[in-house]
C-alpha cells in the first residue's frame, strides 16, 4: 500500500541529492484511467519512430522496437528516479532539424548514430552546466511573460502546422483522413468542449468517459480506420527477444562499439544542440505554467517546481541515451498533451487522483515496458502510430495557445507575443528567438526584462499586520 501524504505536503519519496525517487505501490498509487490510456496512447507514440529507424537507420523491426523501449524507460526515469512533476516526452519540434542534420549529409548508419551521440552529448553538457551553476533556473525566472507567451504560442503554431501539413506523406490526415479526422474531433470535444463539460457535470457516465482522456479518440480511430480500409491490421504472435535484439542494437548503434564521434562532429553538432535547448526551455516554461495554474486549485499536495533539477535530470537521461540507444530528441522534459489530460483529472480533487505523480506514473505504465515486449500488441498498434502523434500534437497546440494568451497584460504585449510566436514557428529557433527579443525590446520596452522584486518575508508580515486597506471588500 502506497504511503499516505500529509495534507499540504510533498508526495513521499526517497531523497537523493536534488532528486526524489518514487516507487510505484510504495510511494505511488495506480490511477486506472491513466494506466489504460498509457497502454495504448503512450505505447503507440513511443513506437512512432520505428518506421523511420527501419527505413533510414538500418535497424530491423525488432531492434527498432527495443530502441523505442529503451527510450521509454529513460523517459520514465524523469518522474521515477528524479521526481520531475511533468509528463515527460520528446523534444518533438527538434526532430525535423535532427533528421536534416543526420540524414541530409549521407554517410553510413554507424556515422548516423555517431551524429546522434554527438548531439546528445552536446545537449547534455549544456543542460548539466546550466543546472550545476543554477543559471538554468535563473534564466527561467528572468524571462518576461511576453517572451514566455511567444515561446509557448510558437510551439502551438508549430504543432498545428505539423498536424495539417498534408504534403508530408507520413502525416496522419494524409494517410487516413477519415479516421484521423474522427480521432482529432473527438479528442478536442472530450478535452476542451464547454458544452460537453457542462453535460459531464450532470451525467456520471460522461464524466467517466472524459476521465479516459485520449483513449476514446484512439479507439474510435482504430474502429473507423478498420471499416474504411484505411488501416490494415496484421497481428504477429509471440514475445520480443529483448536480449538478442538489444545485443545486435548495441553492436550497430552504441559508441562503445562503433566508436565515439570525432571532435569535428562534436563542433559541427553544437549549434543544433543550442537550438534544441531553446526548445527545451520553451517546454520547461510551458510545464511550469501549467503546473502553477493547476496547483492553485489543489492545496492538499505541494508540487515542487525545481528548474535546476529538471536541467540535471534531462541532461543525465541524454547521456545515458547517447550510449545505449542514441537517437537525439527523444529525451525531453514535457509531453504537453498528456500533461493536460493528467492535470485535468488531478484538479478535480484527491478522490479522483491522490497525487499528480500517481497520474504521471500510471500513464507511463508504472515505468514497466510491457507493451513493447508483446508482439501482438505492438503489431496491433502499428497502423495507429501516426494517429497517436497527431492527437498529441492537436492537444498540445490548443493547450499552449490558451495558456499563452493568459500570460500577457495588454494588447501591446499580445501583439509582440504573436509576432514572436510566428517568427519561432517559421524560422530556425535561434533566428525566431532573436526576432522575438528585438520585437519585445522595441514595442514593449526593456523594462519587461527587469524581474519584479518579490517582497521579503518581513515586508509580507508588515503588510499582513496592517490589515485590509480602507474601502476594500
Amino acid at each position: 500500500m502506497a504511503k499516505t501524504r500529509i495534507p499540504g505536503a510533498v508526495q513521499p519519496g526517497i531523497k537523493w541529492g536534488p532528486f526524489t525517487l518514487r516507487i510505484p505501490f510504495v510511494h505511488l498509487r495506480v490511477a486506472i484511467p491513466e494506466l489504460l490510456q498509457g497502454f495504448a496512447v503512450a505505447g503507440a507514440t513511443g513506437l512512432a519512430l520505428v518506421p523511420l529507424l527501419t527505413a533510414s537507420f538500418g535497424l530491423t523491426f525488432e531492434e527498432a522496437v527495443v530502441m523505442s523501449m529503451f527510450h521509454s524507460l529513460l523517459i520514465s526515469a524523469s518522474w521515477f528516479f528524479f521526481g520531475d512533476p511533468y509528463a515527460p516526452g520528446w523534444l518533438t519540434p527538434a526532430l525535423p532539424f535532427v533528421f536534416a542534420f543526420v540524414l541530409g549529409t549521407g554517410g553510413t548508419h554507424a556515422e548516423q548514430f555517431q551524429a546522434m551521440t554527438a548531439l546528445s552529448l552536446n545537449f547534455a553538457a549544456i543542460l548539466i552546466i546550466l543546472g550545476l551553476t543554477g543559471l538554468g533556473a535563473k534564466l527561467v525566472d528572468w524571462v518576461p511573460n511576453v517572451l514566455k507567451g511567444g515561446i509557448i504560442l510558437g510551439a502551438a503554431i508549430a504543432a498545428f502546422l505539423r498536424v495539417f501539413d498534408l504534403s508530408d506523406p507520413a502525416n496522419a490526415l494524409a494517410q487516413a483522413p477519415i479516421a484521423a479526422s474522427a480521432a482529432l474531433a473527438l479528442c478536442m470535444f472530450l478535452t476542451f468542449s464547454k458544452p460537453f463539460q457542462a453535460m459531464a457535470a450532470r451525467f456520471t457516465p460522461l464524466q467517466k468517459l472524459a476521465s479516459y482522456g485520449l483513449l476514446p479518440a484512439f479507439v474510435v480511430a482504430g474502429i473507423v480506420g478498420f471499416f474504411t480500409n484505411e488501416f490494415d491490421f496484421v497481428i504477429r504472435t509471440g514475445l520480443l527477444d529483448v536480449v538478442g535484439n538489444a545485443t545486435t542494437l548495441w553492436q550497430k548503434a552504441s559508441p562503445m562499439v562503433i566508436g565515439w564521434p570525432s571532435f569535428e562532429l562534436m563542433l559541427k553538432s553544437m549549434p543544433l544542440a543550442i537550438i534544441t535547448y531553446i526548445l527545451f526551455f520553451g517546454d520547461l516554461v510551458t510545464g511550469d505554467e501549467m503546473v502553477n495554474n493547476a496547483r492553485a486549485l489543489r492545496n492538499d499536495e505541494k508540487i515542487e517546481i525545481d528548474n535546476t533539477r529538471a536541467h540535471l535530470s534531462t541532461g543525465i537521461r541524454n547521456v545515458a541515451m547517447s550510449i545505449v540507444a542514441p537517437f537525439f530528441g527523444t529525451q525531453g522534459i514535457l509531453w504537453t498533451g498528456v500533461q493536460v489530460v493528467i492535470l485535468k483529472r488531478w484538479v478535480q480533487g484527491r478522490d479522483k487522483m491522490d497525487s499528480l505523480y500517481d497520474g504521471i506514473s500510471s500513464y507511463y505504465v508504472l515505468g514497466v515496458p510491457v507493451l513493447f515486449i508483446v508482439l501482438p500488441i505492438v503489431s496491433l498498434l502499428q497502423p495507429l502510430l501516426p494517429i497517436a502523434l497527431a492527437v498529441t500534437l492537436i492537444l498540445t497546440g490548443f493547450a499552449c495557445a490558451t495558456l499563452s494568451l493568459s500570460l500577457v497584460k495588454d494588447n501591446t504585449e499580445r501583439g509582440a507575443m504573436v509576432l514572436t510566436a510566428i517568427a519561432l514557428s517559421l524560422f530556425e529557433p535561434w533566428i525566431g528567438l532573436l526576432v522575438g527579443l528585438v520585437t519585445i525590446l522595441l514595442i514593449v520596452g526593456p523594462q519587461v526584462f527587469v524581474p519584479e522584486r518579490k517582497p521579503t518575508a518581513s515586508e509580507r508580515m508588515e503588510d499582513a499586520a496592517k490589515g485590509p486597506v480602507e474601502g476594500s471588500a
